[in-house]
Formats: structure tokens, C-alpha cells, sequence
């Protein structure tokens, strides 16, 4: 822990703006400014510079390596350690040039790539985003980057990000300058809430599943679990509370400005929040503060689990994602307004995104797919696995206003058609409630996306949010501009567009309960598009309109978007596929010969009574036979569906199409494997606890 306020030592590890000042000269500077707010390039002799610069700086606070974190398509980071320490002529020094900062060739051939990196043509580039602050980590500066191919298309999570918001932030300047001429650039912000689970160190260690899963595969239910609530919001334990603080500390150096920390609703879960910031800055951030917390975690003994779904039977985690979007004059777009014309205003962004929600519902769900949230999404305590936007009770109202033309005034017994943009009301943004049964919910001035799975990186969903929100935004320029060049004045036309996109956004907004069985049956007779099956939904990226999104707005190629889907579906099969050996494994290994041991101790305890007691035994140890019955039909089924769920994984990968694969897993295996666990479930509840090799729910999740 450091001494005084956070204040005093937040950010003192980030090489930020107002530290770049202090090692390098003002054009230097400027140039990244300007790489910062245009993308414009540095050129060699000013990335010296900035490489010396910042090489001074880390050295001065103990660094002696250097990397490139880039983002790969395994939705982890990556790095590749260089040193500082040259030679020249014998004699060592410490040298960094622009050309190491700006560009590194990390190779990185072994990185899931979708067949856009052929064997022969192997080579993978880092390169510098000046977008994000670099900062020092365990003695090495980490270099914010992107990783590209040979070929120039993007290998990572962080390019098609780029690409969205350079493509969203043109769309909505054009729009808000209808009401602003002096915006010259939109910006989105973005808040992530990080839930995570805590484990003792050395029972992880005892669970195989945890160790190579990050989740249970087997595991029978704690007999208290959630239930009481008790949990959720209550005094954090001593020992979670001292790694909290320890990781927050860290984390302030770093410049990650957490604000929130509290118990969640199942044992063991918790959760962090920072305060918003520019969403490169925030994505990174969460990125580096998941490192951290596993770094900071080793030294408390603790395990930190970012898997959506570590425990059968409580609450899982996700990464809600808080999205705005604001002006560089400082407005929040999102954000109600107590005058008609910033409500205008509000309501042209407010209509285009979720008209972009409705159009592409089916890709933003896809977009949060992955084995682990498929364990999660459509649970009561995560948002159900089919799109809908909650808007609350006062924007309702002014909806249905608008749809019917009709002047909005509660006061009014006579209803008039709408002439004047001055009809509309003042929108108080705690008028709006929260609905936590909605994925894409608003709460007052900003959007909150609740299906992000936890250990995901946010910018694969984010890209795909905003591309579709940009092509929403222009679509919303044309249309205003065809009325006006008709003839019809600026606030009408705007308002005629509003009504229409809040007319063909109308599938999407629903304001019940989305965990009931009547709105999922609802939303399909809408023509929104249920999560069922996670490789069918991969199959929403391959869409015309989807594509078209991606080209259109310039996020990725017809190439780039085949080789994200291939991706996405080898790593669900390789996901599962593992899950299904260690389950094999485990029951095999540990938990049928547990059950067996425990029969020698029935079948001596039997054989003991008959010898002493006789045909009196039957009676004496009734209990004790049909226990052993009971096991033995267990562990007979157990050994029997094993076997049936290796045939499952051997008919799986003899399919070489690697969807049909990805849907033979997601169907036939996964479906066995729920047979296995099943009966291994019950044999824990039936074998003595001494003689149990696998620590339990009730260990893992109360400390």
C-alpha cells in the first residue's frame, strides 16, 4: 500500500500527456497530438525523439525491458519482452529507437488467425497506438499496440475498434453539427463493470477443471449458496478486502481511475468500476487491470476466476459495458435536456441507436457469444440471450407521442398533431428506470450493454456496436438532408426522421420482464433473433447485411470478417473440447475410484453384520446395501457415458467443415457431458466426504 491520497500517486507509471512534455521537444509532442486526434503519422526523425523521451522516463522508474501488448484474437493481451541493454563496441548501453516503438515484428505465428496468415507468409507486426498511454509494469514498459499481418489486415481486437470509432465518430459529428456547428468531433465513452470470482489458492490447485477450464465441469450444489442474498452488497470479507486494496493501488499507478468496488450476489463474487473514459483508454485499461489482478492475487494466495460461469447453480459474471457518445465542445449526446432543441438532439442519437440495435440484433448478440457466456446468458441473474432495449416509463410515453403524431402534455385532455419541435418535453434522466432483464438497457444518459461475458475483451462487442450505430447515424443524415433539400424546415425534418427510425426500431424496445416465457415467445413473432445455439449464432457475421455493415463502414473485410468467424468457431470447439477430456479425466481418474474406495468401505461394513449378526444382517444394514446399490448404478452409468461421450468427441472431429464440427460439439458432446455430470453430481452426494478427492461448493465458494 502507498502512503496519502490516491491523488498522490495515481498515474505516476503512465507516460501521459502532461509527462511526454517533460521528455520531448514541443514539436515532438505535438506530433503525437496530432497522431492522437487525426492518425497522422510520425516520421522517423520525431519517433526517435518520443522513443528517447520515453525510454528516459522508464528507465528512471526502473524499467529495463520493453514491449508491445497487443490484443490477439484469443481475446487475451500478448507480449513479447525486448531489453534495453545494447552494445556498442563492447560496452553496454541503453538504447530505444523510433523504429523499435513504432513498428516490432513479434512473429506471433501461433496466434489463432483464421487463414489469414499462411505458413509462408508467417511474418505478424505490432505497431504503436499512440491513442493510449504507454505505462511500466514489473520493471518492463508496456507500448499500447495493434497487430497486423504481413498483408496489412487486422490480427487482433483492437484494429476493427479503431476503424469503428474513426467510422462512428464521422456519422455522428455530420449529425450533431445539425444542431452545433461548432462540433468538430464525436468521441465514445465507456465504463466497464468487472465482476470476477475469488478462490483459495490451494484449493484451485486441488480442482483440475479450475485449473484448466476456469470452471467446474462436475460439482454438486452447496446447500447455501445465494439464496439469502446475504451476499450481494455485504461487508467484504477482511482477506478480499486487503487484495482489493493492493490491486486498486496498482492499478492507480497505472492510471486506471477505479471507483467502485462491492460484494456481488454470489459467494465469492465481486465487483470493480472505474470512472468512463475515451473507450481505446478504457479497453486497454480493463485489459491491463485484469493482469494486474491476477499478478496482485498470487501474493494474498488467491486464484481470480474471469470464467462467465465458474459454478453450476449461482450467478455467473459479465463485463457490462456503458457506452455514450459526446462532443469535443463537452455534450453528452445521450443525455436529456431540459430545452426542446437539446432534446431534438438527444432524441436523433437516442432513435439511431437503437434503430442500429434492432437492424443488427442478431450480430450484437453473436458478438458476446463464447463457450463460457453460453453458460450464462439467458440465466436470471444475466440478460436473456435475445436483444431488446429497455428505455423506461417518461421516454415511452414520448415515443408513442411522436409515433402518433401527437402533442405530448400530460396536462392536455385534447391531443394535437405535432407542428412545433417545442411540443416536446423536458426529459429528466432519473425518470428512467433500470430493467436488469434487458441487454441493452438505458440508464439516463448512456446505454449499459449487460451481455458482455466477463473475461471478454469489450472491444469485440464495441466494434460491432459501433459500426452498426455509425451506419445508423448516416442513414440518419441522408434522410434529413433529402427532406430539407425538399423544402421542409431543419426541426421538422429531424423529427419526421425520429419518428420513422423509432417506428422501425419498434421490435427491439420493450420495457417487461425479459426473463418471461411470454416475451421470448414475443421478441421471435417481432423477428428478433433468439440465442440458442452459439455456433448458429456466429453464422450472424456471414450475413449480407452484416457484411455490408463491416465494408461500408470500413471496420473489416469480406476477408477479415470469414477469418473472425473461422476463429470464433475453433476456439468454441478447442474450448470444448478440452472440457470434455478433463470431465472424462476427472471422472475417471478421481471420481470413480472414490466411489469405489467407498464401496470396499460398504461391502465390509455388510460383510461384517452378516458375520456377526446373520440373516439379521439384511435388516441391520438395509441402508448400507441400497447406499451400495445406489453407487454402483452411478458409477455404472458414469463409466458408460464416459465411453459414449469419447464416441461424441470422435464423430465430432472427424468432420473436417469446422461449423458442422463447432455444431456437433455444441450439440451431441455438450449434451453428454451434462449426462456425466449428472451422475457424478450424485455420486458426491453419496460418497463419504472423507474419501472425496475434489473440494467442494461449499470450500470454493465461502472463505
Amino acid at each position: 500500500m502507498e502512503n496519502g491520497p490516491v491523488s498522490s500517486y495515481f498515474g505516476q507509471h503512465v507516460f501521459s500527456l502532461e509527462t511526454m512534455q517533460k521528455y520531448m521537444s514541443a514539436s515532438a509532442f505535438q506530433a503525437v497530438l496530432n497522431a492522437r486526434k487525426t492518425g497522422g503519422k510520425i516520421d522517423r526523425k520525431m519517433a526517435d525523439e518520443i522513443a528517447s523521451g520515453m525510454k528516459s522516463w522508464a528507465i528512471e522508474r526502473g524499467a529495463t525491458h520493453y514491449t508491445h501488448l497487443f490484443q490477439p484474437l484469443t481475446g487475451s493481451t500478448a507480449e513479447k519482452h525486448e531489453a534495453f541493454l545494447s552494445l556498442k563496441d563492447g560496452d553496454p548501453l541503453e538504447r530505444f529507437k523510433g523504429s523499435a516503438l513504432v513498428q516490432q515484428e513479434p512473429d506471433a505465428s501461433s496466434f489463432p488467425n483464421g487463414g489469414l496468415r499462411n505458413t509462408f507468409e508467417a511474418r505478424g507486426y505490432s505497431a504503436w497506438d499512440p491513442s493510449s498511454p504507454a505505462v511500466i509494469l514489473d520493471g518492463t514498459l508496456l507500448i499500447p499496440s495493434v497487430f497486423v499481418s504481413y498483408t496489412g489486415e487486422a490480427l487482433d481486437m483492437k484494429v476493427p475498434n479503431l476503424r469503428s470509432i474513426q467510422a462512428l465518430d464521422a456519422a455522428a459529428t455530420a449529425v450533431a453539427k445539425l444542431f452545433d456547428g461548432k462540433v468538430t468531433s464525436v468521441s465514445v465513452n465507456l465504463g466497464l463493470e468487472q465482476e470476477y470470482f475469488l478462490v483459495d489458492e490451494a484449493l484451485y490447485n486441488a480442482r483440475p477443471d479450475l485449473q484448466l477450464c476456469s470452471r467446474t465441469v462436475i460439482g454438486h450444489t452447496s446447500a447455501k449458496d445465494q439464496q439469502l442474498s446475504d451476499h450481494y452488497f455485504g461487508a467484504i470479507p477482511s482477506r478480499v478486502a486487503l487484495f482489493m486494496k493492493d490491486f486498486e493501488t496498482e492499478a492507480y499507478k497505472l492510471g486506471i481511475p477505479l471507483q467502485t468496488r462491492h460484494n456481488e450476489v454470489a459467494p465469492n463474487q465481486f465487483e470493480c468500476a472505474p470512472v468512463f473514459s475515451e473507450i481505446t483508454t478504457a479497453i486497454d485499461q480493463n485489459m491491463l487491470l485484469m493482469i494486474v489482478m491476477q499478478k496482485v492475487a498470487e501474493k494474498h494466495h488467491l486464484k481470480v476466476i474471469f470464467h462467465e460461469k465458474p459454478f453450476q447453480g449461482v450467478n455467473g459474471s459479465g463485463k457490462h459495458c456503458n457506452w455514450s457518445l459526446q462532443t469535443d465542445t463537452g455534450v453528452n449526446l445521450l443525455s436529456p435536456g431540459k430545452t426542446p432543441m437539446k432534446n431534438l438532439q438527444f432524441l436523433s442519437f437516442y432513435a439511431s441507436v437503437v434503430r442500429a440495435v434492432c437492424k443488427h440484433d442478431a450480430l450484437l448478440m453473436a458478438s458476446v457469444c463464447s463457450l463460457g457466456n453460453s453458460y450464462r446468458l439467458g440465466g436470471h441473474e444475466a440478460p436473456p440471450a435475445v436483444m431488446s432495449v429497455f428505455s423506461g416509463s417518461t421516454l415511452s410515453r414520448v415515443f408513442d407521442a411522436i409515433l402518433r403524431m401527437e402533442d405530448f402534455s400530460e396536462a392536455s385532455e385534447v391531443q394535437q398533431s405535432i407542428e412545433l419541435v417545442n411540443s416536446i418535453p423536458e426529459i429528466i434522466p432519473d425518470n428512467t428506470d433500470r430493467n436488469r432483464t434487458s441487454p441493452f438497457a438505458f440508464t439516463g444518459n448512456r446505454f449499459e450493454f449487460r451481455a458482455t461475458g466477463s473475461s471478454a475483451n469489450a472491444a469485440g462487442t464495441t466494434f460491432v456496436l459501433n459500426a452498426a450505430v455509425a451506419e445508423s447515424l448516416e442513414e440518419f443524415h441522408r434522410r434529413v438532408s433529402l427532406l430539407v433539400d425538399r423544402g421542409e424546415e431543419m426541426d421538422k425534418a429531424i423529427l419526421a426522421v425520429i419518428r420513422d427510425f423509432l417506428s422501425e426500431a419498434s421490435p427491439v424496445m420493450f420495457e417487461g420482464n425479459g426473463y418471461s416465457s411470454e416475451w421470448q415467445e414475443e421478441a421471435v413473432r417481432r423477428g428478433l433473433t433468439p440465442v440458442t445455439n452459439v455456433p448458429l449464432a456466429f453464422q450472424a457475421f456471414r450475413k449480407p447485411e452484416s457484411i455490408q455493415l463491416f465494408t461500408r463502414t470500413g471496420v473489416l473485410t469480406p476477408n477479415e470478417i470469414e477469418a473472425r468467424v473461422e476463429v470464433q468457431e475453433e476456439t468454441y470447439v478447442k474450448k470444448l473440447q478440452i472440457e470434455a477430456r478433463v470431465i472424462g479425466d476427472i471422472c475417471l481418474n478421481h471420481v470413480i475410484p472414490a466411489a469405489v474406495s467407498y464401496q470396499d468401505v460398504l461391502m465390509r461394513s455388510i460383510q461384517g453384520g452378516k458375520e456377526v449378526f446373520g440373516e439379521e444382517f439384511k435388516q441391520l444394514c438395509k441402508a448400507d446395501i441400497e447406499l451400495y446399490r445406489k453407487i454402483a448404478a452411478y458409477i455404472n452409468a458414469l463409466a458408460q457415458d464416459s465411453q459414449a461421450l469419447v464416441d461424441a468427441r470422435k464423430k465430432a472431429n472427424r468432420m473436417t467443415d469446422m461449423t458442422s464440427r463447432a455444431l456437433c460439439y455444441s450439440t451431441d458432446v455438450l449434451r453428454q457431458m451434462e449426462q456425466v455430470r449428472d451422475s457424478a453430481d450424485h455420486l458426491e452426494m453419496l460418497v463419504d466426504d472423507a474419501l472425496w478427492p475434489l473440494p467442494k461448493y461449499r470450500e470454493l465458494l465461502f472463505f
